[in-house]
C-alpha cells in the first residue's frame, strides 16, 4: 500500500494517543475512517481535530474486549464507507502489580482488552480486508512485547502474544499472497495517558513501590510524542514492514535484549533498584 487517498482505515481507541494522531495524518493523506473507542468524549474530541477534512468519518463507542460490539462496527464501517483496507487495533491499557498479588479478574480485564481486543479487530475485519485486495493489518504491542519488566507481568503478556499472533499472521498472508500484510508495533515510551489511566494494587509495597511512585516514574519514559510515533507507523505501512520499533528506548532494548537475552533481566532489575533510590 503506498497511498492512503481514497482507502477506508478503522482504528480503534481513536479517542486520544497514537490512535487519534493516526487519524489526523490518514486524513491529511485523503482516507477515510472509522473510529472507535470506549471514551465517546475522546472521540468527539478527535472528530473536531478533524473538522476542515475532507474525507468522510464516522464514529462509534467500541469495547474492544466485547466480540459482539467490534463485529457490529466491523459491519457498521463496510455499510457506511463500502469497504475497508486497513484495521489498526490500537486500543489497549495497563496495569501495575506483581504476579502474586493481581486478582483474576485484574487479569481477565487487560487480557480482554490488549489481546483479545486484537483478536476481535484482526478477525473481524482481516475477511473484509482481503475483498479489497489491498489492505493492512496494524497490531500494537509495545517495548514491553519485547523485553519484560517488574511489576508488568500482565501487560508484558498481553504484549508478548500480540507479537506472536501478529508475526504468524504475517506468515500466513504471505504464503496466501491475497493482498493484505501485516505489521507489528512496539512503541518505546510514547507521550500518552496510558500511565495515568492504568490500574495498580497495593501488591507494589512488597517491591517498595506504590502506584503515584509507579506512574511517575513511568512517565518519565513517556518521551516520543504520539504523532512522530503515527508518522512512523504510516511511513512503516507504506514500505511493507513485518515490525517497527518506535523511539530509542525501544531500539537500545532491544539490541540489549538479544545480545543479553537472559543478562537483560539483571540490568532491569538494577536499574529499578536504583530508580527507587
Amino acid at each position: 500500500m503506498k497511498s492512503f487517498k481514497h482507502k477506508v482505515a478503522a482504528i480503534t481507541g481513536a479517542g486520544s494517543g497514537i490512535g487519534q494522531q493516526l487519524a489526523v495524518l490518514l486524513a491529511k493523506e485523503g482516507c477515510h475512517l472509522s473510529l472507535s473507542d470506549v471514551n465517546e468524549k475522546g472521540l468527539i474530541e478527535t472528530l473536531k481535530l478533524l473538522k476542515e477534512s475532507n474525507v468522510r468519518v464516522t464514529i462509534q463507542k467500541v469495547n474492544v474486549a466485547q466480540l459482539d460490539e467490534v463485529k457490529q462496527w466491523a459491519q457498521q464501517t463496510v455499510q457506511d464507507h463500502g469497504f475497508v483496507n486497513i484495521i489498526f487495533n490500537n486500543a489497549g491499557v495497563a496495569l501495575a502489580s506483581t504476579v502474586e498479588g493481581a486478582s483474576y479478574e485484574e487479569l481477565e480485564w487487560i487480557v480482554n482488552i490488549n489481546f483479545w481486543g486484537v483478536v476481535h479487530g484482526t478477525k473481524e475485519f482481516l475477511p473484509l480486508i482481503k475483498q479489497t485486495g489491498d489492505g493492512h493489518i496494524i497490531n500494537i504491542s509495545s517495548l514491553f512485547g519485547l523485553t519484560a519488566q517488574p511489576t508488568q507481568s500482565a501487560y508484558n503478556a498481553t504484549k508478548f502474544a500480540v507479537r506472536g499472533f501478529t508475526e504468524s499472521l504475517r506468515q500466513e498472508l504471505d504464503l496466501e499472497n491475497c493482498g493484505v500484510s501485516a505489521l507489528c508495533v512496539h512503541p518505546g515510551g510514547i507521550r500518552t495517558n496510558i500511565a495515568n489511566s492504568a490500574r495498580s494494587n497495593d501488591s507494589l509495597v512488597t517491591l517498595g513501590m506504590n502506584h503515584k511512585q509507579s506512574t511517575q516514574s513511568f512517565n518519565k519514559l513517556l518521551r516520543c510524542p504520539p504523532e512522530t510515533a503515527a508518522r512512523q507507523i504510516l511511513q512503516a505501512i507504506q514500505k511493507n514492514k513485518r515490525r517497527l520499533l518506535i523511539g530509542h528506548d525501544a531500539k537500545v532494548l532491544d539490541l540489549i535484549q538479544r545480545i543479553l537475552p537472559a543478562s537483560y533481566q539483571k540490568i532491569i532489575e538494577f536499574a529499578v533498584r536504583t530508580g527507587k533510590k
